[in-house]
C-alpha cells in the first residue's frame, strides 16, 4: 500500500501523488491529514516553512469538496502573490483527476474583474491575499458565506505584513459553524487572539519544537565593520561558486541596491522586492527556477512566494528587525532532505543579536572569517579543474583540433594547464592581489555588553524636513542599525543630536565622512561639552541657551501629542505600515 493511501485519502488524489513522483508524506502530513479527513475540526499546525504545508490541508480540503456544486466551498488566505498563486498551482495539480473542481487565485496585481469572472464560473476553491479579498468582498464581487473550511496559511507573516483587521474583516463574512485551519512556523501573541476569536477547541500539531529551524540547516555568522558588508558579500559568493541563493536586505532600497551592484560586478543577480509589477516578479522567479539566476536578493515579504528545493546558501544581509523572521528565511534552503547554510552578515554592535536568534531557533552559531583573496582563488581553480574533469567531451570539435594543436605544438603540456588556468587565476588573483583582510581585529563577545552612550551633533535638523522619527530612521538606515541603535534623537531647526553607543564611534564618523544628503553635506562630530555650552557654540550664547530652552519645551510637548494621535487615532499603526511597506 502506498503511504499516502494508509492516510485514507481517494484514489484519484492518489494519482496525482504517484504523478507528481512524491514518495512518502512528511512529518506534518503524517500528523494534519488523518485528523483533517475523519474530523470536522478546527486544527493549528505549527511547522517551519518548506515542511509541505500546502499538501497538509491541500489535500483534505479537494477530499472534502463537492466537485459537483459550483457553489465556493473553501478559502484560503496568503500573505503574498507569489505564495498565491504557488498554492493555486499545487491544488490543481493535486485535483487534476478530479473533473469539475475548479481552483481561482485572487491577488494584487491583476484585473479584478477577470478573476470575478472566473469565480462566477465557478470555484469550489479560493486562494486570496488578505488585501484583494476584502477588496472583493467590499464589491461584493465574492460570496464566502456557505464556505465549509477556511485556512489561514502563513497566519504570523500575514499577522507581521498588517493584515489582520483585514483577516478580522474576512472571517467575519465566514459562517460560525465552518471548520479554520491554522498554519503558521511561528505562535506569535496576535495569531493566538486569531486562534482564540475564530477557533473552537482546535487541535494542536507541532512540527518538531515550536520557533525551531530546519535540522539540515547550518548556521554560520561572519563579523565584518559595515562599510565592508558589501565586498564581504561578494566573497562569499567567489568563495562557494556553485552558489544558488536568497540574499535577504531589510529594504526595498538596498534589495534593489545590493542586487545592482552584484549584476555591475558581474554576478548572475536579480531582485525581488514590493515595488516589481507582476510581469517583473514573474520573469524573475521563472529565471530563478531555471538558475539563470544565481543570487536572488530579496525582502523578507517577497521571499515569501520562494518554493525552489535546490537553494543551497540563505545569506543574511542584514539581519531582520523581528528575530523570529529568522526562521523564515533560513527556511528557504535546506529543503526536501537536503542540506544547506544559512549566514549572517553582522558588524560588532550586532553580535549580540545573533545570541537572541541562538535562543529563538535553538541552533548554535559558528564564527567564521571571510575568505581571503588567496583562499578565493584556490577555491576557484580548483572548481574549474572539477568542471573540467566532469566535462563530457563535444567531438564537433575534432575537426578543429589539428589547427589548435599546431598553434599549441611549442607547448608541454605543464605549460598548456599553467597557460589555461591562468586565464581564470589571473581573473580574481588581479582583483584580490591587494585585498584587505574584512574580519575585524576584535573578537570580543559582545552579547552581554552594555558599553557607554555617545552623544553626536548632526548639521540637519526641522527645515530639512526631520523631526526625531525621521532623523532616527534616517540614521538607523545610514549606519546600518538596528532599531535600538540610534536613541536619544534631538531635532532642532536647523541642527539635531542622537546617541549610539560608543563602540559605534569610529563607524559612525566614518559613514559620514563626505556623506551628502540632496548635494549638502552631512556633518556629524562628537558632541563633548554640555547641553549648556552645546547652545553656546552652536547659537551664540545666551541667545542659543534661551534658543534651545524653548525647542526643548516645544519638542516635548509635540512628542506627547504624536503619542496621544497614536493612541486615539491608529498614528503608530500607520507608521508601522509605512515601514512595512518598505520592507516589502
Amino acid at each position: 500500500m502506498n503511504k499516502f493511501e494508509a492516510l485514507g485519502l481517494d484514489e484519484s488524489i492518489i494519482k496525482a501523488v504517484n504523478d507528481m513522483g512524491f514518495e512518502s508524506p512528511s512529518e506534518v502530513q503524517e500528523k494534519a491529514i488523518p485528523i483533517l479527513l475523519e474530523e470536522e475540526t478546527d486544527i493549528v499546525a505549527l511547522a517551519q516553512t518548506g515542511t509541505g504545508k500546502t499538501a497538509a490541508f491541500g489535500f483534505p480540503l479537494i477530499q472534502k469538496t463537492d466537485s459537483s456544486s459550483r457553489i465556493t466551498q473553501g478559502l484560503i488566505l496568503s500573505p503574498t502573490r507569489e505564495l498565491c498563486l504557488q498554492i493555486a498551482n499545487e491544488l490543481k495539480n493535486y485535483s487534476k483527476f478530479i473533473s469539475g473542481l475548479h481552483t481561482v487565485a485572487i491577488y494584487g496585481g491583476a484585473s479584478i474583474t477577470e478573476q470575478a469572472k472566473q469565480i462566477k464560473r465557478g470555484a469550489q476553491i479560493i486562494v486570496a491575499t488578505p488585501g484583494r479579498m476584502q477588496d472583493m468582498i467590499n464589491r461584493k464581487m465574492v460570496d464566502i458565506s456557505n464556505i465549509g473550511y477556511c485556512v489561514l496559511d502563513e497566519a504570523d507573516e500575514m499577522l507581521n505584513m498588517g493584515f489582520y483587521e483585514d483577516i478580522n474583516s474576512i472571517l467575519s463574512h465566514t459562517p460560525q459553524d465552518k471548520n479554520t485551519w491554522l498554519f503558521s512556523a511561528t505562535m506569535p501573541r496576535e495569531v493566538s487572539t486569531i486562534a482564540k476569536k475564530f477557533m473552537s477547541n482546535p487541535v494542536e500539531i507541532t512540527v518538531g519544537h515550536k520557533n525551531t529551524g530546519s535540522k539540515n540547516v547550518s548556521h554560520e555568522y561572519y563579523v565584518v565593520n559595515s562599510r565592508d558588508r558589501y565586498n564581504a558579500l561578494k566573497r562569499l559568493a567567489d568563495a562557494n561558486p556553485d552558489i544558488f541563493s536568497v540574499i535577504f536586505c531589510r529594504t526595498k532600497r538596498d534589495t534593489q541596491k545590493v542586487a545592482e551592484n552584484l549584476i555591475e560586478d558581474g554576478y548572475n543577480a536579480a531582485a525581488l522586492h514590493g515595488d516589481l509589477s507582476q510581469n517583473q516578479r514573474d520573469l524573475v522567479m521563472k529565471s530563478f527556477r531555471n538558475r539563470q539566476i544565481q543570487m536572488l536578493v530579496a525582502t523578507d515579504v517577497a521571499a515569501r512566494g520562494i518554493d525552489v528545493d535546490d537553494v543551497t546558501h540563505v545569506i543574511n544581509y542584514q539581519l531582520p528587525d523581528e528575530i523570529e523572521t529568522y526562521t523564515h528565511r533560513s527556511g528557504r534552503t535546506g529543503r526536501a532532505g537536503k542540506s544547506g547554510v544559512s549566514m549572517v552578515i553582522v558588524s560588532k554592535s550586532e553580535i549580540r543579536k545573533i545570541k537572541s536568534v541562538e535562543r529563538i531557533i535553538k541552533k548554535s552559531f559558528e564564527k567564521k572569517e571571510i575568505p581571503s583573496g588567496e583562499e578565493i582563488c584556490q577555491v576557484q581553480l580548483f572548481h574549474l579543474a572539477n568542471d573540467i574533469s566532469k566535462s563530457e567531451i563535444n567531438h564537433e570539435i575534432d575537426s578543429y583540433l589539428p589547427s589548435i594543436n599546431e598553434v599549441l605544438e611549442a607547448f608541454s603540456k605543464e605549460e598548456l594547464i599553467k597557460k589555461f588556468f591562468s586565464v581564470e587565476f589571473s581573473r580574481f588573483h588581479n582583483y584580490y592581489k591587494n585585498a584587505k583582510d574584512l574580519n575585524t581585529v576584535s573578537d570580543r563577545d559582545h552579547y552581554n555588553d552594555r558599553e557607554s552612550s555617545t552623544r553626536y551633533f548632526i548639521n540637519v535638523g526641522e527645515k530639512d524636513g526631520f523631526d526625531w522619527m525621521k532623523l532616527k530612521d534616517f540614521l538607523k538606515e545610514a549606519l546600518d542599525l538596528g532599531r535600538d541603535g540610534v536613541n536619544r534623537v534631538d531635532v532642532k531647526e536647523s541642527f539635531s543630536f542622537f546617541n549610539t553607543g560608543s563602540e559605534l564611534q569610529d563607524k559612525v564618523l566614518e559613514v559620514f565622512d563626505n556623506y551628502t544628503l540632496e548635494g549638502r553635506k552631512v556633518n556629524v562630530e562628537i558632541s563633548k561639552d554640555s547641553r549648556r555650552n552645546r547652545g553656546k557654540r552652536r547659537n551664540g550664547g545666551g541667545e542659543g541657551k534661551n534658543f534651545k530652552g524653548r525647542r526643548r519645551s516645544e519638542g516635548f510637548k509635540g512628542r506627547d501629542r504624536r503619542r496621544n494621535e497614536d493612541k486615539n487615532n491608529g498614528g503608530g499603526r500607520r507608521r508601522d505600515r509605512r515601514r512595512r511597506n518598505d520592507r516589502k
